[in-house]
Order: C-alpha cells, then sequence, then structure tokens
C-alpha cells in the first residue's frame, strides 16, 4: 500500500530493499555509517544527508565508510563492480566528480566495450546536485550533461520520492554504470510511494500533464517548477504538455518528438549551465527531426553560463523558476 514518504526515505528504502534481495550490493561513501555502532549512534547521520540511517544496523560490513578521498573508493566500487558485486557509491556532492573523473570516464564506462562485451560494470555513483541551498560554487552544481556526454554510462534524474525508489531499483538492476544525480531540494518532498518493490525502466519518459498549446520538457526539481508553470498557463488559456524524460541516457526522445508534433511548440527547462547542457541536445534534436512541426522557435530555460553565485539573492535568480518557464511558453505564442 502507498505511504506518504520524503524523497531521501524513498532512496533508504530502495537501497534497503535491494539489499535484502541481493548480497551482492554493498554500499559506500564518506560517513555512509556516520557513528553506528559507536556511541551516540542515536545520532548517526547515515550519510551527510541521511540517506543510509539504518543501514549498518541491518546489514554490516556491506555498509562502508570510506576516507575522504574520492578517487580511491569510486574506483574501489568500480574495480568491486567488475568482479562481481553491485557497489553503491555516495559521491556527495557531483561537484566533486573532478577528483574521481577518471574512474568514471576511463574506465568504468569503457569496461563493456574494450572487452568486447564481456566485462559488465554494474555498479551505482548516487550524488548530489542543484542549487537553492546557499552551498556556494562547490556545492550546486547540475553538472549531469558531463556524464550524459560519455558513452557507456547511464544518467537518471529523478524528480519526486516514488521515481526515486523505482529507478534506483533499476539502476542497481543495471549491469552497466549508472549516474544517479539526486537534487538536494527534492530531499524532504513527500509522496505516496509504494512499500513494495518496482521497478522504472530507463528510457521511458513520465508525461505529467497532457497539454495542446505546447510542450514542456524538465528534469529533478525542474519538472516541479514546470508543472507550478503549466498550472499557471492553464488559468490563462495556455495548455501545456509536461514531459520528464526521467533519464538523460537513454533519453526516450521519441515521445518528446511525438509531443512536439502534437503542439508545435517545445520549451526545454534544464538548470544546468546553457552551453552543451541537455536543454541545448534536445532542442538540436527536435529541430534536426521534427522542424516541420515547429510552429516558432524552440526555447531553453537554463541557469546562466555561470557557477552557481552564494548570494541569497542572486542564486535565486540563478534557478530556473516558474515565472521564467512560463514567460518562454508565452513568447512562442
Amino acid at each position: 500500500m502507498p505511504r506518504t514518504i520524503t524523497f531521501r526515505e524513498a532512496v533508504n528504502e530502495a537501497l534497503r530493499q535491494e539489499m535484502e534481495r541481493d548480497q551482492s550490493v554493498i554500499a559506500m561513501g564518506e560517513d555512509v555509517i556516520g557513528g553506528s555502532g559507536a556511541d551516540g549512534e542515536m545520532d548517526a547521520w547515515g550519510g551527510p544527508f541521511g540517506f543510509t540511517k539504518g543501514l549498518h544496523g541491518k546489514f554490516g560490513d556491506r555498509i562502508m565508510d570510506t576516507p575522504i578521498t574520492e578517487s580511491a573508493f569510486i574506483g574501489a566500487a568500480v574495480g568491486a563492480a567488475v568482479c562481481g558485486m553491485r557497489p553503491v557509491a555516495e559521491l556527495m556532492y557531483i561537484d566533486f566528480m573532478g577528483v574521481c573523473f577518471d574512474q568514471i570516464f576511463n574506465q568504468a564506462a569503457k569496461f563493456k566495450y574494450m572487452f568486447g562485451g564481456k566485462a559488465e560494470t554494474p555498479v551505482v555513483i548516487r550524488t548530489s546536485i542543484g542549487a537553492g541551498l546557499r552551498a556556494a560554487s562547490h556545492h550546486s552544481q547540475s553538472l549531469y550533461p558531463i556524464f550524459t556526454h560519455i558513452p557507456g554510462l547511464k544518467v537518471v534524474v529523478p524528480s519526486s520520492p516514488y521515481e526515486a525508489k523505482g529507478l534506483l531499483i533499476q539502476a542497481v538492476r543495471d549491469n552497466d554504470p549508472v549516474i544517479f544525480c539526486e537534487h538536494k531540494s527534492l530531499h524532504h518532498i513527500q509522496e505516496d510511494v509504494p512499500e513494495s518493490s518496482y521497478a522504472i525502466p530507463f528510457g521511458e519518459a513520465n508525461v505529467l500533464r497532457d497539454g495542446g498549446d505546447a510542450t514542456i520538457v524538465a528534469f529533478g526539481f525542474m519538472v516541479k517548477k514546470s508543472m507550478e508553470a503549466a498550472s499557471k498557463l492553464a488559468k490563462e488559456g495556455i495548455q501545456c504538455e509536461v514531459i520528464d524524460p526521467r533519464t538523460t541516457s537513454p533519453l526516450d526522445l521519441e515521445t518528446i518528438i511525438e509531443s512536439v508534433e502534437n503542439t508545435g511548440r517545445l520549451v526545454v527547462v534544464d538548470e544546468s549551465n546553457p552551453r552543451c547542457s541537455i536543454a541545448a541536445d534536445i532542442c538540436a534534436q527536435v529541430t534536426e527531426q521534427a522542424f516541420k512541426s515547429l510552429q516558432g522557435p524552440v526555447k531553453m530555460v537554463t541557469a546562466p553560463h555561470c557557477p552557481p553565485p552564494f548570494s541569497d539573492v542572486l542564486e535565486d535568480l540563478y534557478i530556473p523558476s516558474p515565472e521564467k518557464i512560463a514567460e518562454a511558453v508565452r513568447s512562442l505564442n
């Protein structure tokens, strides 16, 4: 039966259920035990955001605290995956990818290709993305387009607790390396989520709202912003179809193009920076494959091409808002 739980609790439940189902699933990262098993255990965080709270008591050594060296524990996770385990490694912030990027794009992403399909690397790298929490430039970026660019990686950007649980279960079961991007502004969001285990297939977009006037494509936290914009536009008589692709790689371009063929208009909302972004990629592909269906130019609503600011006022301006999304849609009429 569905219950109302948070995004954080949904991820925790997905990890617990998969670890109960499969003994080869392990979890590692900085402070993911968080003091469990020691004095003060009741205050154990379970990772910097509390996603692994309580798991050490159930699974013991299958939950591992690591030194503060991303290159080491991400490399260890990749190596464990090649040797038959299914590691879930927590990279605290996606901004720290620079420390362990070689292990991801030069090793994990390429093993299957370099060894004729015989080597599998079923590793999941969970990481936090997004601005809005006043964490400044080193802890607030949305860098999933960089991973999307790399062949061999699958990239997931869940938009709600229900999506997070089902997509993470699919990620753990997948035989390819998966980058699982959790927006920090979603951690406390609540939603009805089934207690039973379920998996959401990769590459299948979710159409959250039907409409015939414009197509809005959005990822992660931007899905919530886009739904708010669509509700506001509906009061003005503009009906938008809102699509959450769920994964950037693989990308369900077919659903997006089918929608654009119906609406004739496209707005893509993406918190990453505009140059070489997911928004730019989708706009380019739709323009190439469905140009005759477009009734006007495609539009991108993104963060500006600069690092996330620390200033409260500037950070609020940096993040795409429902007002900016609605204005982009209006500009197409």
